[in-house]
């Protein structure tokens, strides 16, 4: 397990420096000036624009400008907005909103998912299965931003069960709807791949075996077909957690959530294009983590899966 360990952290390493740099280089070279707006309605003076190509290295091939970049990053430097606001200041106050709304909405989608993924693959043709795939399909076929004003104008405007919008406190209770927002597709998907991977291995031959034993059903599904049956649901919420945080613009922007997905949406209308490398690149650190996270949770779920 160690030796695999190492090897997952030496090929992150590659795939790391190569997403980045494609990364900088398609932020970099969306067409368009770069200073259009920086001096209100008026051109900006010929010093500044020399001054800010200058500092930001606008002038340098791109190359350089990414090692240049990727150096300051290691030593904890995100640079600057056009502005002259670190970027450190806006990923401290942007990131930690986002990842609370994009944990409770993995809580909610694994919980419930896989709750209604189990019961469903036990029960198969049931009324409660024709339920939950008719609801889930629901799920996958409406947009975000139609469940999200849905919710909050039925919860929020007409029972006044919630707040229309989260505070700036972020506390728990506020963010349960908009984390149902956002997780909900990714928990429709998961309940349908839970309820396929159970009546999958329903039918197995050591399923069979471990009945005819007289082992009593809840020993049967917690610890011989749940723990196969989970491997591709933690496939699929490991590398969620990402997904979540990066495509919480929607949903951050409904409920009035002060996160990284409106400050994306921000850099990108605002062309400040180092915010919006310097995110995606923490979104990429996510990714990549969670992906290992994921291939060692493989050995523990499944006592066949070994790493040598």
């Amino acid at each position: 397990m160690g030796r695999y360990l190492l090897r997952r952290l030496l090929q992150l390493v590659p795939v790391f420096i190569g997403t980045t740099f494609l990364i900088y280089w398609l932020v970099w070279s969306v067409p368009g000036d770069p200073f259009a707006g920086k001096c209100g309605e008026r051109p900006c003076p010929p010093g500044f624009v020399a001054m800010m190509t200058e500092k930001f290295q606008l002038d340098q091939p791109l190359y350089v400008q990414y090692a240049t970049y990727m150096k300051n990053l290691f030593q904890g430097d995100f640079g600057t907005t056009w502005s002259g606001r670190p970027i450190s200041e806006i990923i401290a106050t942007a990131y930690p909103n986002t990842l609370k709304l994009a944990v409770v909405a993995l809580v909610i989608e694994a919980v419930i998912g896989l709750t209604a993924g189990v019961v469903t693959g036990l029960r198969r043709n049931g009324f409660l299965d024709n339920l939950v795939l008719v609801s889930t399909l629901f799920l996958i076929a409406l947009p975000i931003f139609v469940i999200g004003f849905v919710l909050q104008w039925v919860l929020g405007v007409q029972w006044h069960l919630i707040n229309p919008t989260v505070s700036g406190e972020m506390r728990l209770s506020e963010l349960i709807v908009p984390g149902f927002v956002l997780g909900s597709i990714s928990m429709a998907y998961v309940a349908r791949v839970a309820r396929t991977s159970i009546a999958e291995n329903r039918r197995s031959d050591y399923v069979r075996t471990a009945i005819a034993k007289g082992l009593p059903m809840r020993r049967v599904v917690g610890v011989h077909l749940l723990r196969n049956s989970l491997i591709p649901v933690v496939t699929l919420l490991g590398t969620d957690l990402g997904a979540l945080m990066g495509g919480a613009i929607v949903t951050e922007g409904i409920f009035q959530i002060n996160g990284i997905g409106r400050q994306v949406y921000r850099s990108i209308v605002t062309k400040e294009s180092a915010t919006v490398v310097s995110i995606v690149v923490i979104l990429v650190l996510v990714y990549l983590l969670m992906n290992l996270v994921v291939d060692l949770l493989y050995a523990a779920l499944d006592p066949r899966i070994r790493y040598e």
